[in-house]
């Protein structure tokens, strides 16, 4: 007979996602996510098969944790402009005020695992698309609404606003200045006009 899972499969994805945020994919060994999780080795491997399913595992509740938060705040919005800075400061605001100085998921494993981890990067290309279809959609709107102006591609701009939060992300962790990385964001606000 088949034993029952004795552990808390979330709060084993939840205190992984801290450890692989810390050290990276390659920087965090099985011992350090039986360490972090409580939960040993075997436990582990039964309910994730690999330390690369717990890492799958981890992307994906990072997405639903902080990606699509923020597609369903572009999705809702009703002023296209408030919400794009919303969403902007938003990401700054939580690089600034990260005590822990943890690493944004998506760009660690972007930088550490797509190149060469073709699962990998089709979980952080479906985590983009979806910000940048978001944006897109409301830049579209936001143009038709006579917010932004139409001379500029809605496509491209959604992938200019894409990179700049990824950009936010990286520069913040290394020098996390508000007023640096707010000039940022004002500028990068104006590709909407």
């Amino acid at each position: 007979m088949a034993r029952t899972r004795e552990f808390d499969t979330d709060a084993a994805i939840e205190a992984a996602m801290s450890a692989f945020r810390q050290a990276g994919y390659a920087g965090t060994s099985i011992q350090d996510l039986v360490d972090a999780t409580g939960v040993g080795r075997g436990s582990l491997y039964a309910a994730f098969g690999s330390k690369e399913g717990l890492y799958l595992a981890v992307l994906d509740r990072y997405r639903e944790r902080y990606a699509e938060p923020i597609v369903g705040l572009l999705k809702e919005g009703a002023n296209a402009r408030a919400v794009i800075r919303e969403v902007l400061v938003g990401v700054v605001d939580a690089t600034v005020e990260d005590g822990n100085r943890e690493a944004c998921l998506v760009v660690g494993a972007a930088t550490e695992l797509a190149h060469r981890d073709l699962v990998v990067r089709d979980r952080l290309q479906g985590t983009i698309q979806s910000l940048e279809d978001a944006l897109f959609e409301l830049i579209v709107r936001g143009q038709a609404a006579g917010e932004f102006s139409a001379d500029r591609s809605a496509a491209t701009t959604a992938r200019l606003l894409v990179t700049t939060i990824q950009g936010l992300r990286v520069v913040g962790a290394i020098r996390p200045d508000r007023a640096t990385l707010m000039a940022t964001v004002d500028l990068a606000l104006t590709c909407l006009c």
